[in-house]
């Protein structure tokens, strides 16, 4: 992933998004494959340098798992489109010559995988999933279908480093910016708030 120095994210706020949103690809590259196996999942960030979750034993990424550890978590959201006309200022130009892009956040986790195949380990990434969740008490503790967990297996990945990227018009002043910001707030379309959200953070941090 191409990070530029505007766009670079501390570890720590990559993290912080990661665990706010905790659905992504989970990629294994195997050993000699042609493609490698992209998994989308659900999963649960516990700790800075832990990552649980579970997948039905059918899956086809555990062959590459076992073939090769090494695996990526990727995590992108909080987009936005940007047109071009909000790239230039009231009165700084031809709106029609501004260039467009989209504002996004993107983190790559990359890790090392532990397969879970025994029941206390596979109850344990479930209790902590749902502890995530569910409301206390809401549900029967994971042993309770043990007899289901033949169908399933495991996930310990633990994160060997962390890459994020908040792509949110780093590189241009600050008065562009909040120009971008509040063009933001009129539209109020799908993403637009996070993205906000995020390009104010960065600008007042």
């Amino acid at each position: 992933m191409l990070i530029h120095p505007w766009d670079a994210a501390t570890e720590d706020e990559a993290l912080a998004f990661v665990r706010a949103n905790e659905f992504g690809h989970l990629i294994a590259a195997g050993r000699d494959r042609e493609v490698p196996v992209v998994v989308p999942t659900q999963f649960l960030l516990a700790g800075d340098r832990t990552v649980l979750l579970h997948l039905a034993r059918p899956n086809p990424i555990w062959a590459a798992i076992e073939e090769n550890p090494a695996v990526l978590l990727s995590v992108a959201g909080d987009w936005a489109y940007v047109p071009g006309s909000w790239k230039v200022l009231p009165g700084e130009g031809d709106p029609r010559l501004g260039v467009p892009t989209t504002y996004y956040a993107a983190v790559q986790l990359v890790c090392r995988a532990e397969i879970v195949t025994d029941a206390e380990g596979k109850a344990e990434i479930l209790r902590a999933q749902i502890g995530r969740l569910e409301p206390e008490g809401a549900l029967a503790d994971p042993v309770e279908h043990e007899r289901r967990f033949a169908g399933i297996r495991g996930l310990r990945l633990t994160v060997q480093k962390v890459d994020g990227k908040f792509k949110y018009g780093g590189n241009v002043d600050a008065e562009h910016r909040r120009y971008a910001a509040e063009r933001l707030a009129e539209r109020g379309g799908p993403g637009d708030a996070a993205a906000r959200a995020h390009l104010v953070r960065r600008l007042e941090g």
